[in-house]
């Protein structure tokens, strides 16, 4: 584990256009798991954008033939539009083992049954009183998410140990701490969960203090979508926490208008929170439980909407399969341009030797010390030759720590009801679920899960 550090290294513009020093010493292969989905233009495209690369292989897989084809097609669009053609090969199977052997990097992005299950997830807890706005990480949509994708993602790291064992593991897929909590559980492989939400929070912030994004110095730690700044400073380290504290203040500000449950929780607990306000509001007891409160902290959109993802979903998908489309076609313009996304950053600093720091979510392992330390955490990570080491942060304000505590508890046992598929486990999990216990008594939360467990019961094979 790297040493505790202070402050944050992030990636400038200037940074994105030069990359990093040095040259790859090796042609790589990269393995996509879930071509499908959005992520494979976006994270792949800045593989091939590495300065110095030497190329190698695209190595698409997804289960929908029709969408991996639509991934492949638009990826050589992609090499030919950024003048990496000659240097990369791009192919798609709908066998992952046939394109595993050799792996040097798998990125995952898998989607199980989502469609099929978004509204059973979202509808079936609001009988009960259970209002979710994402309902992907935490809760009851949650769970049964985790249910049907933590076992497939298992079965993909255990065919990885076997067929390409120096691999390195970038997982995007939520639910993200039961995900890398049974990984960290059943593989041996290095690996690392990656979000986008310590970026985007903290270019919010600087926004919000009108500080250049460039100046500004932090620490952050906690669990994924529930990581504090505990820190965030100007160029001079003053706190900026002053300036914030006034805007949340002010309930008319811009602020608390945006961000309605992270600045009423900056309030009374201290520091900003990495998640959007109605994602954040679904993993605490505080806002969702009474329609008053729903009407006092929640708004549209992320900002808390009742079923919100899962009204919109399914049309999300149809727009990014349509704008997938458009790039392909070459009605929407491919540009030679890096994202923030985390992977690629990661490929170059270990192919490299090229030291830079992510956020990244890893075992715990004395990060942080005030959490369960067979639990997964949130935190810096350095990367360089050696791949992901995490840096060890210390201990957590004490009412930050017992916030993410109480997640914690449900996403350990929520990890260990999908390794063995029991439902018993899933349903101690929901007990422990701070904005289930909020809502319903441990009977009706057993009545739900059994309920959820009957509907889903094609998606969840092998379950006892």
């Amino acid at each position: 584990m790297a040493e505790e550090t202070k402050g944050h290294i992030e990636h400038t513009k200037e940074d994105r256009r030069r990359g990093l020093p040095g040259a790859m010493p090796r042609k790589i292969n990269v393995t996509m798991m879930g071509a499908g989905s959005g992520f494979t233009n976006s994270v792949l495209k800045d593989v091939v954008l590495i300065p110095d690369n030497l190329g190698g292989e695209l190595r698409l897989v997804d289960i929908d033939a029709d969408r991996l084809e639509l991934s492949r097609k638009l990826m050589v669009k992609v090499l030919e539009a950024v003048g990496e053609s000659d240097k990369w090969v791009v192919r798609a199977s709908t066998d992952r083992r046939e394109l595993l052997p050799g792996t040097d990097y798998i990125v995952n992005s898998i989607e199980v049954s989502g469609m099929a299950c978004v509204r059973f997830d979202n509808d079936i807890p609001l009988k009960y009183g259970i209002s979710q706005n994402i309902g992907d990480t935490i809760g009851p949509g949650g769970l049964m998410k985790g249910m049907r994708t933590v076992p497939v993602w298992l079965d993909i790291l255990r065919d990885a140990k076997e067929l390409c064992p120096q691999v390195t593991v970038l997982n995007y897929t939520n639910p993200m701490n039961m995900m890398m909590l049974a990984a960290l559980r059943t593989v041996d492989l290095p690996m690392v969960g990656l979000c986008h939400s310590v970026q985007g929070s903290s270019h919010q912030l600087a926004g919000y203090t009108g500080v250049p994004y460039e100046q500004v110095q932090w620490k952050c730690a906690g669990i994924n979508h529930l990581a504090w700044f505990t820190e965030f400073n100007g160029p001079d380290g003053q706190s900026l926490y002053p300036m914030l504290m006034e805007q949340a203040n002010d309930r008319e500000s811009k602020f608390s208008k945006d961000e309605p449950v992270r600045s009423d929780m900056m309030r009374h607990f201290g520091a900003f929170i990495t998640e959007s306000s109605g994602h954040l509001s679904e993993y605490l007891p505080y806002y969702r439980k009474r329609k008053d409160l729903l009407e006092k902290y929640t708004d549209t959109g992320y900002r808390g909407e009742e079923s919100f993802y899962a009204n919109n979903w399914p049309t999300w998908r149809k727009n990014q399969e349509e704008y997938r489309a458009k790039l392909f076609s070459g009605e929407e313009e491919i540009k030679p341009e890096r994202s923030w996304e985390y992977g690629a950053w990661i490929i170059e600093s270990i192919e490299k030797n090229a030291p830079t720091v992510i956020y990244g979510n890893v075992a715990n392992n004395g990060c942080i010390e005030n959490l369960p330390q067979d639990g997964c955490v949130e935190v810096a990570c350095l990367i360089n030759q050696n791949k992901i080491q995490p840096i060890r942060y210390g201990r957590l304000p004490k009412q930050m720590a017992a916030v993410c505590d109480s997640n914690m508890r449900m996403f350990d046992l929520a990890a260990d009801a999908a390794i063995h598929k029991s439902k018993e486990l899933a349903t101690f999990a929901l007990y422990h679920d701070p904005l289930t216990a909020a809502v319903c008594a441990p009977a009706e939360i057993k009545a739900l899960v059994n309920e959820l467990f009957e509907v889903e019961a094609e998606f969840l094979p092998g379950f006892k």
